[in-house]
């Protein structure tokens, strides 16, 4: 299952259903809470694509940092040493932010270091000495912000999480700050987005997914030339592809062999199935010569 909304009135449908093996990291198109009631265990693959996804994540952020999408364009339009008329900045000194530091995050932050760049990250689940050890400092979403030259986006989409990036967000950044979202489209208010790059609030961004995919032929983004754009490609590698869907399998294999699975991401519905697990089987009396069926008592009297 990867895309398709699993939502109350699926699962309240679903009759002999143990498990739903989420084809992907991201568990927002599937309703935990009915699921949870029901007790249906739901997992994801969180590891199968973090090294895809970073390089990803690093290779849109180097195209707006060197513009070289917008350049390839110009030149294939017959123009020339366009310098000045598109300014660049050098890399090295910069501060790149992370909005989430879990594990696609702290795989960038490894991939990045040899640029020499300054590392930050919000993230108010994750403890000090995590990020510590990777040399990024935690800072509160203000100062992120604030102080990023870059933002890359690793959070996952949540009730608190949906439009964090919005009009009043872009509008605290620096007008020479390039965003880069690997995630989750939702993250981003994309309106807000369009009209952030429109109006200089921000330098460029590079968006891998979107808020409706695919995008509206409509959408502003599309003719906006200081934003690169790729189709919700950054999980896929032909090595990430197949290691998807063999771990995708293993876990609703694990479940229907009796196993626990390894990302279980509703612990109370593991909790269920391993009480039940567990619970001790009454196992019927053996009959003795002493103990006689009522019936056979009586024929016995």
């Amino acid at each position: 299952m990867r895309l398709a909304p699993i939502n109350r009135r699926v699962i309240k449908n679903l009759r002999k259903c143990l498990v739903i093996s989420r084809y992907g990291v991201g568990v927002d198109n599937v309703d935990l809470q009915a699921a949870t009631a029901k007790g249906i265990m739901v997992c994801n693959v969180p590891d199968y694509c973090l090294e895809d996804v970073s390089d990803h994540a690093l290779a849109l952020l180097l195209s707006c940092v060197r513009k070289t999408v917008s350049r390839d364009r110009r030149v294939r339009g017959g123009e020339w040493d366009i310098g000045a008329t598109d300014p660049l900045h050098r890399l090295k000194g910069r501060t790149l932010g992370f909005l989430g530091f879990g594990n696609i995050a702290r795989t960038l932050a490894r991939k990045v270091h040899g640029l020499q760049l300054k590392l930050m990250a919000f993230d108010p689940y994750i403890a000090l000495d995590a990020a510590e050890q990777r040399n990024v400092e935690l800072v509160d979403f203000d100062t992120l912000l604030a102080e990023a030259d870059f933002i890359s986006v690793h959070a996952p989409l949540t009730t608190q999480t949906r439009h964090i990036l919005n009009e009043e967000a872009f509008k605290k950044m620096k007008s020479t700050a390039i965003v880069v979202n690997t995630s989750r489209g939702g993250l981003i208010d994309q309106a807000a987005l369009a009209k952030a790059l429109q109006e200089g609030w921000i330098n460029s961004a590079g968006i891998d997914v979107y808020e409706t995919e695919p995008p509206k032929k409509d959408d502003p983004l599309l003719k906006l030339g200081n934003v690169v754009l790729t189709d919700h490609a950054a999980w896929y590698s032909e090595e990430s592809q197949v290691e998807l869907q063999t771990k995708a399998a293993a876990e609703v294999c694990r479940v229907l062999t009796g196993q626990t699975p390894l990302s279980c991401v509703n612990a109370a519905a593991l909790a269920k199935a391993l009480a039940a697990t567990e619970a001790p089987q009454e196992t019927p009396k053996e009959k003795t010569k002493e103990e006689k069926p009522e019936k056979e008592k009586e024929k016995g009297d």
